[in-house]
């Protein structure tokens, strides 16, 4: 019922379904999307979306069914993410790590708050 009346309140305010989305991020927990900008990807059999906060320099990427999270990820990088002829294989060699050793892995990295 509380799920409903904030949804309510967000549409009242202005504010579309979307913005009042909250998913489930591996690492993270619950996040509200209204910060970041999505974008829903169709070109690629493995990334669904990709969500961006520039000012926090945060990403959050849906694998298949699976959001996980990436920070201090400058702008330039998610752009280019966005932009490459194979976003799969960009992930793989630019994003993703082995561990924790990827280049904006949560667990190494400033994490926002939201």
């Amino acid at each position: 019922m509380l799920r409903f009346i904030s949804v309510v309140n967000a549409l009242v305010a202005g504010t579309t379904w979307a913005a009042a989305e909250t998913i489930d991020v591996k690492y993270y927990g619950k996040l509200d999307l209204a910060p970041l900008a999505c974008t829903d990807i169709t070109r690629s059999s493995f990334i669904n979306r990709a969500c961006y906060d520039k000012a926090q320099q945060f990403m959050v990427v849906q694998l298949r069914s699976v959001y996980y999270p990436y920070c201090e990820m400058p702008s330039a990088s998610f752009e280019a993410f966005l932009n490459a002829p194979s976003m799969g294989k960009f992930y793989n060699a630019n994003i993703k790590g082995t561990g924790m050793d990827g280049p904006f892995d949560c667990r190494t990295h400033r994490l926002p708050k939201y």
